[in-house]
């Protein structure tokens, strides 16, 4: 399991005092991109990657409060030929409750063929490693 620290702020508050969600979405992509960082063992350049977010499904679980100790944590759970299914969770490093859970769908994209390729054998392996 990938995790990675959450920093909250002010403007991800609404009017509960609790993280909207569409912070949590953003915190989700912050975790998928650090995730790939690691994974792939260099720094991303968000222009020519080949990796694409095709499905994302959210269940909000407690509140995710402004002091809470917040990580993302990433697990890759199935690879097939041209995408691989992650899941996600924002836990409270503190109490270890898991705030939000996460199940999306990445897809290996050739941008200039507009359509889905088969994940080469190199990436495939390294993401096998965290299945």
């Amino acid at each position: 399991m990938f995790s990675c620290p959450i920093q909250i702020r002010m403007s991800d508050l609404d009017p509960y005092n609790h993280v909207n969600n569409g912070s949590q979405c953003n915190y989700f992509d912050m975790g998928r991109s650090r995730f790939f960082e690691h994974a792939f063992q260099r720094q991303i350049d968000w222009l020519t990657f080949k990796y694409v977010l095709v499905h994302v499904e959210l269940d909000f679980k407690a509140p995710i409060h402004f002091h809470d100790d917040l990580a993302c944590e990433s697990v890759i759970t199935e690879v097939g030929n041209s995408s691989f299914k992650m899941e996600q969770r924002l836990v409270d490093q503190k109490t270890g409750l898991i705030k939000t859970l996460c199940h999306c769908a990445v897809v290996y994209f050739d941008r200039e063929a507009d359509k889905s390729e088969r994940i080469p054998d190199g990436d495939r392996a390294k993401l096998e490693e965290w299945a």
